[in-house]
Order: structure tokens, then sequence, then C-alpha cells
């Protein structure tokens, strides 16, 4: 019997007749067995690779085979523009064999909630905050509606399993576990990913199903590529404007506001461009979306927000200004384009600053390479398991003190939190008042009301900090959101202050701080509008390609006349890196150590000489820049870095002594305030690199 055939009959008609498929692809051939044979699995499929029909054809026929009641599948997005994406395709999918989806997420009303909780669908589309947001609310009676789940789809798996949106998930899917009377099959998706396996245990929680992983071999055309050097972001609006004319172009930039820069200036020079990124209204979003998929010669600039699996048509070619921080990253955005037969994955950088050549050279070399960051997901989660402590505590309106992990056993991210961890957490939380103890049971405690019960305990559905945001309005119309710390900062005189949002300039008339509203109407001129985010660090693995290509003398034959040129420069600059690894150069009033390890590596050993030697070190990714009266002695450097060398340094016990004092420069949880010293040392020491400051340090010896 083949794959095809396993199917029910109806369902089986339905792809021929009504859907139109001529033969399936190798990854559906081999995803329908899987999951017909009820294992967990991991699919691996390029960008547009058929993986939604893998999961979701065996599925249908499941559920068709085996009479499932709603709600018996849950598909998860990571971001709401793909749940509006995909809507419409498994909306179609599923009413071949007369079943129904519905879609859950901050912009969905209440009426249309309502109406799902009185009759549910069969297939429920969401986010994990808006699953949170169900969890919680006394409104939604969430034992009912998942009593009967049998299956979960996570789509693009590799963007949740890392970060701690994926330690929330997997803590959601345990808590959704106690209400099923089945052992939830999980199906995550995925085009790029480095470690499969280790991402089906992550998913793999407390079920006890066999597990698969899906991969295909990968039969396709060499891609397209091309790196320019263009010194501004004016000149790079320009060379967009002349390239492919008549073509559909998609760029990726990596902040909004580099977005709405860009996005100005295309405008500015006549081109029709539209603006994707976060912050711009739902239906400002639409729009674009829409009119990128109804045009042919036009641009669509986005942050990441295109790049998780969203369809936007058929694509001709996607440009990259600057370039990402993975490869994994990239590799999701140039698989935006080649998706007709016959068409070739293609990209091309832009770069508007000399070191960002040198970023886009290593990173193409990486991919050349077949690299792929590897995905690491938590397993000591201590900041997640507060969060679902209090999220709990309202979820059951009191959660029992000796019996709350129960909800949460099985789940990867604390899998290595031990019995005493546990306790010290929820009798810190007591102590700070952040949880209150009464009758055998955990409530949220004044301190806990304090910090996240605004807005209805919103901050308690999504584990990312939010800046607070103001909605900017013209007339009726929504435009979209700037962060009020930026709007604050403007001039004084609202009839002076100005901003660009969706790549038009607004002219503040009035500000509702009370309400949170920015009342604008179009102005001729205004400065692109700044949204707040912490600095990220590259890894290890693309700053020593950096210094891969810094140290050979071979051009690769992507690079433009312009970018080699760069290259070349920098190259003549870095003449010092040929004679040892990691070289200490000594400059006026200051030393230079460049270790090319990645910042969360030399963080930990600025830290260090700080302590050892005095003064104060700058951390860049490539190097630790050592001042004031640490950056006047090199032997004094060569003879710590020697001793640390002998002692086997920097180990554990140094990151734990360290951890805080590097906290400033990383990213924190806004549950910090619930872990208890030696709980918060050890959530801070994975944001460290202690591996990669081994390396810098044997390099220099």
């Amino acid at each position: 019997m083949t794959s095809f055939e396993r199917l029910t009959a109806a369902v089986q008609y339905q792809i021929l007749n009504t859907l139109g498929f001529r033969e399936l692809r190798p990854v559906q051939e081999l995803t329908i067995d899987a999951v017909l044979d009820g294992k967990n699995c991991v699919v691996l499929a390029p960008t547009a690779g058929g993986k939604t029909e893998a999961a979701f054809f065996p599925l249908l026929s499941a559920m068709e085979a085996g009479d499932w009641r709603p709600v018996s599948v849950l598909y998860l997005s990571p971001i709401r523009a793909l749940l509006n994406n995909q809507e419409a395709r498994i909306a179609r999918y599923a009413e071949t064999i007369g079943r129904r989806v519905f879609k859950w997420h901050g912009d969905t009303g209440a009426p249309a909630r309502r109406r799902f909780i009185q009759e549910p669908a069969d297939i429920l589309l969401t986010t994990p905050e808006a699953l949170e947001a169900m969890l919680m609310s006394p409104k939604v009676p969430a034992a009912r509606l998942f009593t009967g789940l049998r299956a979960v789809v996570i789509d693009e798996i590799h963007a949740f399993a890392a970060g701690d949106r994926g330690s929330h998930l997997a803590a959601l899917l345990e808590r959704i576990a106690r209400f099923c009377r089945f052992d939830v099959q999980r199906v995550g998706l995925s085009a790029t990913v480095g470690n499969p396996e280790e991402i089906l245990r992550w998913v793999r929680g407390h079920s006890e199903r066999e597990g698969a992983i899906v991969s295909p071999p990968r039969i396709g055309t060499a891609p397209k590529l091309a790196l320019d050097y263009v010194a501004s972001v004016p000149n790079a609006a320009k060379v967009i404007a002349a390239l492919h004319p008549g073509k559909k172009r998609l760029v990726f930039v990596d902040s909004r506001r580099g977005a709405e820069e860009l996005g100005r200036e295309l405008l500015a020079g006549g081109v029709d461009a539209h603006i994707v990124h976060g912050s711009l209204a739902p239906a400002e979003r639409r729009d674009a979306e829409r009119a990128f998929q109804e045009k042919q010669d036009c641009v669509i600039v986005s942050t990441s927000a295109l790049e998780l699996g969203i369809d936007v048509g058929d694509l001709d070619h996607v440009l990259q200004i600057d370039c990402p921080a993975t490869v994994a990253s990239f590799q999701q955005r140039m698989g935006r384009t080649g998706r007709r037969p016959g068409a070739t994955p293609n990209c091309t950088f832009l770069a508007t600053k000399p070191e960002a050549v040198l970023q886009a050279a290593a990173l193409l070399r990486l991919h050349r390479r077949g690299y792929v960051e590897p995905v690491r997901p938590s397993r000591r989660a201590f900041h997640i398991m507060a969060h679902q402590i209090l999220a709990l505590s309202i979820q059951l309106e009191g959660v029992g003190a000796r019996d709350w992990f129960a909800w949460l056993d099985g789940a990867t991210p604390f899998a290595e939190v031990t019995a005493d961890q546990r306790a010290a957490l929820v009798a810190f939380m007591l102590e700070r008042g952040i949880l209150i103890g009464d009758g055998g049971k955990l409530s949220l405690g004044p301190e806990g009301e304090r910090r996240y019960g605004r807005r209805n305990f919103a901050e308690l559905y999504a584990v990312f900090s939010t800046p607070r945001l103001v909605t900017v309005h013209w007339g009726t119309r929504e435009i979209g959101t700037v962060d009020a710390e930026f709007l604050e900062s403007l001039d004084t005189d609202q009839r002076r202050a100005a901003f660009s949002l969706g790549g038009r300039p607004w002219q503040v008339v009035r500000v509702d701080w009370g309400r949170g509203l920015c009342g604008v109407e179009p102005a001729e001129h205004a400065r692109a509008a700044r949204w707040t985010g912490a600095p990220g660090f590259l890894g290890h693995e693309l700053v020593q390609a950096m210094r891969e290509v810094l140290v050979s003398d071979d051009a690769d034959p992507w690079w433009s006349r312009r970018a080699a040129e760069v290259v070349a420069g920098l190259r003549a600059e870095a003449m010092f890196l040929r004679d040892t690894p990691a070289p200490v150069i000594d400059g006026p009033n200051e030393i230079t150590w460049w270790t090319y390890v990645g910042g969360r590596g030399n963080m930990l050993l600025a830290r260090m000489i700080e302590a050892e030697l005095g003064g104060r070190c700058v951390v860049r990714n490539t190097s630790i820049t050592l001042k004031e009266a640490v950056g006047t002695s090199v032997a004094a450097l060569r003879e710590l870095v020697r001793r640390m060398g002998e002692e086997g340094r920097p180990g554990i016990a140094d990151a734990r002594r360290f951890a805080r004092s590097c906290a400033g420069r990383m990213r924190l949880s806004k549950f910090q305030p619930c872990l208890p010293e030696e709980l918060l040392e050890e959530f801070l020491i994975e944001a460290l690199d202690v591996a990669a400051a081994r390396v810098a340090v044997d390099a220099a010896r």
C-alpha cells in the first residue's frame, strides 16, 4: 500500500479532484506514513515545499476515519501574519471533508470568539500568547474545548524552540494535555534547522509516542547570490529602483526604523513601495500584502515579519539590506524566491556599511558549507517556570501549593530544574509578595498584581517584554504604534513634531497620553519613528567566519567590484590577524584584544579582566578594548590570559560569579524579579558563551 492509499477514500478523492494534485511530493508521502503511524515528528522541507499539506492531509484523514470531535487539531504559529496567511489554505483543505477552521488571536473580535466557544471548530489556529490568554480567561471553557484534542501542528518550529517563547509553548502543551483524553500527537514543521533530533526531543514533552524526523533528500537549483556595497540607504533605494524593473521585489531590513527609512526613500523616488512590520496596524499590513500579491512591478519592504512561511505570491527577487544575524534567517528569506517550476532562488545583499559587507561575506561562506545554527532549547528555564506559576494561579483561581508542578511536569524547559530549586522559587515569590499562600493554594500577591496585573493580566499572556506604545490615528484610520519614549523625545511643540510610519510622513496634531492615542495628519517631511530593542550579539561561528574572510586572499564569485574593494580594504587594515589567532594590539591609552569569538564570550572575558586588572572594557563581537588603568599594560593582560589558560578558565564558576555584572548588556526577562539570587545567576549564565571565551584564551596563549 502506498502512502497515498493509506488516506481515506474521501481525502484521496478531494486531493485529486477538488484540489487538483497530480502527485504528492516526497515530504508529503513520508509525512503521511509518520503521522498515520501515530508518531511525533519534525518535518523538514524547503519553503513552499509542501509541509502544510504534508501535516494536514494525514490528520484530516485520521479525523474522518476516527470521527474526531472539535477541537481535535491545534495549529500554532509564531506570528499572526502567518496565521492570517494560512487560514484560507487550511480552511479549504478542511472544507473538502466538511470540517471547519477557526483563527483566534489578538485581532479576533469578541462576537466571533463567543460563536467559537458555543460551537467549536475542528481546527483551531492560534499563537502561544493567544492560547495563554484563552487558558487564563474565565470566559473560555478550556477544559471542555480541549478534551478531544488529538494533534498539535507547530509551524516554523525552529522559531520557537531555542527562546523563551519556545519554553512558554512547551509548558502550554503540558497544561493543555491535562484536559485531553488522548496522548496528543506533536508535529513540527521547519525549513531550516541544524539539529532536528534535539527539536524532536524538545517538542515531545511527556508524550509516549515514538518520534520520527521526516527529511527527504533536497534536490534544487543552486541559488543566485550577489553581494554589493552601496554605502547608504538612499543609494540602496536607487539601486533597488533600478534593479529588476517590472518585477516583484521583496526587501528585508533588520529593524522597523530601517524599514521606514528605506520605504520613505523608495516612495520619494516614485517606486510603488509597501512596508510591513509589527508596529503597523493590521489593516495597513494586509493592504501592503494584498497589493504585493496583486501587482507585478512593486517593492515590499519588510522586517522578519515576512520571513516565516508567508505566501507572498510569485516572487521574483529577494534583496537584503546589510545582513541578518544567522544563516537560518537568510535561508528563510531566500526561500521566498524560486518557488515556480524552473525558477532559481536568489538573494542580493546591499550593504550600507563596510562591516555589513564583511558579515554578509562570512554568512554566505557558512551557507555554502551547509552550516545552519543548531537550536539549543533551555532545560532550566526558571523564569518561565515563575511565569507559569503566575498564569496557573489565575487560570485555576489559585493553584495547589503541592501539586502545581504536575501541570508542567514533562515540559523540556523544566527537565533539569530540581525539586529544591522549585521549592526555592516558590518560597522567594511568597516572600516578595508576588504570590500569596492561602488554604494550600498559591494566588497572585500584591507585588504580583503591581508588576503583572495591568490591563487584565495582559503582561502574563506573553513571556517577552513590550514597551509602552501609543496608537497612531489619522482621523478614523489606525496607522500603527510607536514607542511612547520616542514620542516624548520629539519637539515639545506638537505642531512641529513629525515622524514617518508606513513610509509616509505624519505631523502630530494631538497626544492623549491617558488613552495612549496620537492624532496625526499628513506632512511633507519627517524623521523615521524609533522603537526600543536590546542589541543582540552575533554567534561564535559567524564571527569566526568573518575572521576567516579577513585572513584569506580569495574572492567569492558573488562579490561585486565594489564589495571586493571593500573587502580588500578591510583585509589591508587587518593584516595583523595573520600573525596570530587572537592578537593583542597596543594603542594610545588603550589595548585591543582581537578575539573574534562573539559578544557573549567577550562579555565574560571583559568582566574577568576588569575584576583582575581594574579599568573598563568595551565589548564588541570581534574584540575587547581595555581602557583607563587596564589599558596601559599589554604585559599584564598577557600574564592574566596565561594564568587563565593554565587554570582552565573561564569556566562555569566564572560565569556564575560575573553573570549579574554581564546582565546590563543582555536582554533580561520581565520575570527576573521572581527569581532568588541563586536561580537568577543560573538564568543569566545561559546567556554567556563560556566555550567561546575559552577559545579566545587558548588562541591567545
